[in-house]
């Protein structure tokens, strides 16, 4: 199992998507249901300061600000509990590596951090067991760079990163590798937007309400095995959205003659599937847990780097 320490401490990479909260080997809903009591079914829960939550069993209304309640928070204690089961520890030091969206970063970094390391030492349960972690640290990273940070060697000539989460999408120029400070945006175009549009159509059409679990099925896939006219419905839903998508890289200058294209993220999966695209200078990384990976490998260079500079 690959891990990133520092002076014996975990750098343990977190994604906070508004989708899912994924880790470098884990992935779980962005859904916080708050209980008065022990739950009596569910064993996906965090029990902090006497209060009992579950997670992951929805999702959660999109929120701009991760920062606006104990969500992120919690699911963050859930994300830190199933990294440290899988290396079998319930004691750990533990450095914080997350980000934000490209241009999000410098607004709210300081704040993110704050409300991430607001405890230094935490004890607290995730599924009857208990977890004692001292916080290091936390280092705020951009989205979409972090994702490819470990791979920049690969990216010669002129290339176009494309993260399409479920909330945001970002976008941004490599040269030759190296990020172009000017050349990166950050659209409300992610994943929620498909299924919003997904919703909407069919409402509009049938009258009826598709499940959740039918949209994550389709958007996971590209296919879906729903009847007509539900089925249509979905997927020329989905292509409006891919093409949406694609009008709004043209807007940022995307030639496929020019630079190749690589997307990444939680929307990777639905623009291969069904999107008109040059499959030769095209690439898709549908790891969803990329960016969680990214963030503890540049982490760690950016933590040993510091390291040296002080010695």
């Amino acid at each position: 199992m690959r891990e990133y320490k520092i002076n014996e401490t975990i750098i343990l990479g977190i994604d906070h998507g508004y989708g899912n909260i994924k880790t470098r080997h884990t992935v779980t809903r962005t859904d916080v249901k708050k209980q008065d009591g022990k739950p009596v079914f569910s064993k996906n829960y965090i029990e902090y300061e006497g209060t009992y939550y579950i997670v992951g069993e929805g999702h959660k209304s999109f929120i701009p600000d991760k920062q606006e309640d104990m969500d992120y928070y919690i699911l963050t204690l859930a994300a830190i509990a199933k990294e440290l089961k899988i290396r079998d520890v319930t004691a750990a030091k533990v450095h914080l590596a997350v980000g934000l969206p490209l241009k999000w970063v410098q607004s709210q970094r300081q704040s993110f951090e704050k409300y991430l390391i607001r405890e230094r030492y935490l004890r607290f349960k995730y599924s009857d067991v208990e977890y004692s972690v001292e916080i290091t640290g936390c280092t705020v990273m951009p989205q979409c760079y972090s994702a490819v940070a470990e791979n920049l060697r690969d990216f010669t000539g002129m290339n176009m990163v494309v993260d399409i989460g479920n909330g945001t999408m970002n976008v941004m120029y490599l040269n030759d590798g190296r990020a172009m400070e000017s050349k990166a945006w950050t659209e409300k175009l992610g994943v929620y937007q498909c299924i919003q549009k997904i919703r909407n159509y069919i409402m509009d059409k049938t009258g009826d309400k598709i499940p959740d679990e039918v949209i994550d099925s389709f958007l996971k896939k590209g296919t879906t095995e729903i009847a007509e006219p539900y089925a249509g419905i979905m997927i020329r839903a989905a292509e409006e959205y891919v093409e949406e998508i694609f009008r709004k890289l043209r807007e940022y200058e995307y030639n496929d003659k020019l630079m190749k294209l690589h997307i990444i993220g939680g929307g990777a999966r639905i623009v291969k599937a069904i999107g008109k695209y040059n499959k030769e200078r095209t690439t898709f990384d549908t790891d969803i847990c990329s960016t969680a990976k990214g963030y503890e490998y540049f982490c760690y260079m950016k933590l040993r780097g510091d390291s040296r500079n002080n010695t």
